[in-house]
């Protein structure tokens, strides 16, 4: 079987500073980076239904069949970083850059990946920020009206050895690499009593009266009783 071209999600990752840290204490390093993969980084992978085509020493370069699959799986690989680094020095920190494009790509008889395709995913990592994820326009297009996350626009970037200027977003990060990728939901407040009886329109202004009562006193009753434990 010879190579064929086909569309895909091509997601690259790369070790922030890799050089650095197995400089400092490879053997520590290493056992950090198995763990990491055989306890979020493969099974986050395979829940979104991605291959992993290679792996070059701290870099990682996986196939989607959906870009929807692969920013969320990005996302989740990204949260548990800034997880697993709460804590730790900055020095210690391991950190991934994550590029994401969709496009046109050659795959070998062997299942490796190949062409502008998967050099403009790794040119999209190499430019991007520690903790956070960089798409193309391309890739960017499949998931804004997808994903509920807002992107930065960093306009078009000329990337190395690709011929045309790539327009480039960022997922934005609250809180930036250390922070998560969402700010926690607040809880709601509490519904004015108007909009509660509007609830029950169509039923009979008396019984939503008394049902609103009812409810009113319920939770007045929940409320002292947590005050007296």
């Amino acid at each position: 079987m010879g190579e064929t071209r086909k569309i895909a999600a091509i997601v690259v990752a790369d070790v922030v500073g890799y050089s650095r840290l197995a400089g400092t204490d490879e053997d520590r390093t290493l056992a950090r980076l198995r763990a990491l993969r055989s306890d979020l980084i493969d099974p986050t992978i395979a829940l979104h239904h991605g291959r992993v085509v290679k792996r070059t020493g701290d870099g990682s370069l996986i196939e989607f069949r959906s870009v929807v699959d692969a920013v969320r799986c990005a996302i989740e690989v990204q949260n548990g970083m800034v997880e697993r680094n709460a804590g730790l020095p900055s020095e210690r920190r391991i950190e991934f850059r994550v590029g994401v494009h969709l496009g046109d790509v050659v795959e070998e008889s062997d299942g490796d990946l190949m062409g502008d395709g998967v050099n403009i995913a790794a040119r999209l990592e190499a430019i991007c920020e520690p903790g956070r994820i960089c798409l193309s326009n391309a890739a960017y297009e499949q998931v804004r009206d997808k994903l509920k996350y807002k992107f930065i626009d960093l306009g078009d970037k000329d990337l190395k050895n690709i011929e045309r200027p790539v327009r480039v977003y960022s997922l934005n990060m609250d809180g930036g690499a250390t922070g998560p990728l969402l700010a926690a939901p607040q809880p709601a407040a509490p519904a004015p009593a108007g909009r509660m009886l509007l609830e029950f329109k169509g039923i009979g202004a008396e019984l939503a009266a008394v049902l609103w009562l009812a409810r009113r006193r319920r939770r007045e009753v929940a409320i002292e009783a947590g005050s007296t434990t």
